[in-house]
């Protein structure tokens, strides 16, 4: 399954690097993570799932079920395909969100990942609309985080 969705983010991400850059002006092809601009907002949109937490965007912003307090374990190659949230400055709590559980986690080489409760947020790169919920139960390992700060677990 694992091996699936990497020949299929691969393709994805060259199409970003072919097309310039991604919505955020990225042009990494999603090969670091995604840099936003100061005062990134996470608030809560209802999909399908129910309410989740997305960005300022409204993109979906999914956990990685093997992170643990609030440290990423997703490497260079898992974070091509699900870029980290990261902020130069504090995320600011949109509508629906709990600022006691928006916080920031310290990464090596100084990146700043924006983490809800426990979980560091990502995104998923199969996501290419506002509402896209495409790496909900990826590997049994993916999810999006409702406004408490727990995993939605509910299939897409």
């Amino acid at each position: 399954m694992r091996a699936r969705n990497a020949l299929f983010a691969i393709p994805l991400a060259l199409g970003l690097v072919a097309c310039g850059a991604g919505s955020d002006g990225d042009t990494s092809g999603g090969k670091r993570p995604v840099k936003t601009a100061p005062g990134t907002e996470v608030t809560v949109a209802d999909v399908g799932l129910g309410s989740i937490l997305v960005d300022g965007k409204g993109r979906t912003l999914y956990a990685f079920t093997k992170d643990k307090d609030a440290a990423s374990n997703c490497d260079a190659e898992c974070i091509a395909v699900w870029p980290a949230l990261t902020s130069p400055a504090p995320a600011t709590a949109g509508q629906g969100v709990r600022r006691s559980l928006l916080r920031e986690a310290k990464q090596s080489g100084g990146a700043v990942h924006v983490t809800y409760g426990d979980w560091p947020l990502y995104y998923y790169v199969g996501d290419t609309a506002p509402g896209d919920v495409n790496g909900q139960g990826l590997d049994g390992e993916w999810f999006a985080v409702a406004p408490d700060g727990k995993l939605v677990r509910k299939a897409a």
